[in-house]
């Protein structure tokens, strides 16, 4: 399925990094002693931007931080329902480096069939990585256990979304993107002009489904929760009232009728973000137990990475890649996508809002990196994320989905608490006189680990893709 590629020295450090043509050539090196002139995106489809490996590596380092640090700091965490933290921004920032992939390497395409084959065949090879890494099979840390049973596996994810967003994007951008060659914001325009008409689209479309579907009362199985969580509930099976239409709040949208239907309450992700809302637990916004009188719905399955959501994944992921190709022209600012259209910023519902102002984020994010590291060719304070973002897939495998960390904690001393993991998070909190502090300096020291480790594998020119 994967595929380990090892240059030699003498190859110039060229690599395929994820979601990248192999034709595609890295343009690392040390900076020069003296400052270039700004350069232009080169029109040549080989040269690869060094931002776009450093902006990939930031990403994951993000990912981890607000996993592993978010318990001790519920603020950084995903936000409970409505709202924007640290935390929501990482998805819409793994989306765009595949939107700013997907534009450059198919912004010259000699073989349009041959290359919607290996869209096809990355995307499944991607799809069914995340299958096997979110789909159940692993437990994560502080579980010694592994296994799933086939009935409830989560379908969809992280990777699975990338997986299918990557290839619709590709899709359009292979076959729909006229050969008009741009040199103003009309010919802009032309060039673009199927992709932007599809983006308006699949969002109203999206916006026709969230709002005018009707959603109506459905049932969820409580056999599966815990005890104490089945105590609570008083029964194995729950029924939500819902009986309406064009409701964002969690057990009536659209978006999770959607996904009940069509992948089924087994398949969808058990531990909902909205767990941590008001209504559902006494430490809001962090997890907690669910208060007095709580609803059912509180403990139902939903999926933040569901169906529905690839609609505004598709506008978001082609304006990606029409803003990325059309970088070079000061008429387009990407605080423009900062616009909000007035509907409630809503990470696990993705809605136009959360879509416009994270795209905006994005964009600028890109635009300060592409900046530093491209133009003025600062690339030493961004090496570690630069080494994390030519193997990233590998790192957010064994880091963020948690894979070497429960690996490391089977190896204890006669108690499963005294492994390497825990033993040094919490030497960390007894240094710093906080559980909070220490949890946070631990995972900093973590995100360095995979940085060196990352490091290590660019220097031995090995390369992890698909």
């Amino acid at each position: 399925m994967a595929s380990i590629t090892a240059v030699s020295a003498d190859a110039g450090g060229d690599r395929t990094p994820l979601l990248h043509d192999s034709n595609m050539e890295y343009s690392g090196g040390e900076a020069e002693n003296t400052i270039p002139p700004p350069p232009m995106i080169s029109t040549n489809p080989k040269q690869r931007l060094v931002s776009l490996d450093v902006f990939r590596g930031l990403t994951v380092a993000l990912m981890i931080l607000v996993d592993d640090a978010g318990g001790a700091f519920p603020s950084i965490n995903h936000a409970p329902w409505f709202g924007l933290t640290l935390a929501d921004f990482v998805m819409p920032f793994f989306l765009f480096g595949v939107g700013v992939s997907v534009s450059l390497v198919f912004k010259k395409v000699e073989n349009r069939l041959e290359a919607t084959k290996r869209v096809m065949e990355r995307s499944i090879k991607l799809f069914l990585l995340g299958m096997i890494l979110q789909g159940g099979y692993f437990h994560g840390r502080g579980d010694l256990t592994y296994g799933i049973d086939l009935e409830k596996i989560r379908i969809m994810g992280v990777l699975q979304r990338i997986a299918i967003g990557y290839m619709l994007a590709s899709v359009l951008e292979i076959w729909l993107v006229n050969n008009t060659a741009v040199n103003s914001a009309i010919t802009f325009m032309k060039r673009y002009s199927y992709q932007i008409v599809a983006g308006i689209l699949v969002g109203v479309i999206y916006m026709g489904l969230l709002y005018g579907l009707y959603v109506p009362d459905w049932n969820f199985d409580a056999s599966s929760l815990r005890m104490t969580q089945r105590v609570l509930l008083g029964a194995n099976s729950q029924t939500v009232y819902c009986g309406i239409r064009g409701s964002l709040e969690p057990p009536c949208t659209a978006v999770g009728f959607i996904d009940r239907v069509i992948i089924g309450e087994n398949h969808l992700y058990q531990r909902p973000v909205y767990r941590r809302t008001k209504e559902c637990s006494v430490n809001s916004p962090d997890y907690g137990p669910p208060p007095p009188n709580s609803p059912a719905w509180c403990l139902a399955p939903f999926d933040p990475e569901g169906i529905l959501r690839y609609f505004c994944f598709l506008v978001r992921i082609s304006a990606f890649s029409l803003h990325v190709m059309y970088f070079i022209f000061p008429e387009i600012r990407y605080y423009i996508l900062f616009i909000s259209p007035g509907v409630p910023l809503s990470k696990p519902l993705y809605t136009l809002s959360y879509m416009f102002v994270t795209a905006g984020a994005s964009g600028v994010l890109l635009t300060v990196i592409y900046f530093i590291v491209d133009t003025r060719c600062i690339r030493k304070p961004t090496l570690l994320f630069q080494w994390m973002g030519m193997n990233a897939l590998v790192v957010y495998a064994l880091a963020a989905c948690e894979i070497f960390p429960a690996a490391v904690q089977g190896v204890y001393w006669r108690s499963p608490e005294n492994n390497l993991v825990d033993l040094s998070e919490k030497l960390l909190q007894w240094v710093f006189h906080s559980d909070k502090w220490g949890t946070l300096i631990f995972v900093f020291v973590e995100i360095l680990f995979w940085g060196f480790v990352a490091g290590f594998l660019h220097f031995k020119r090995v390369y992890i893709k698909f």
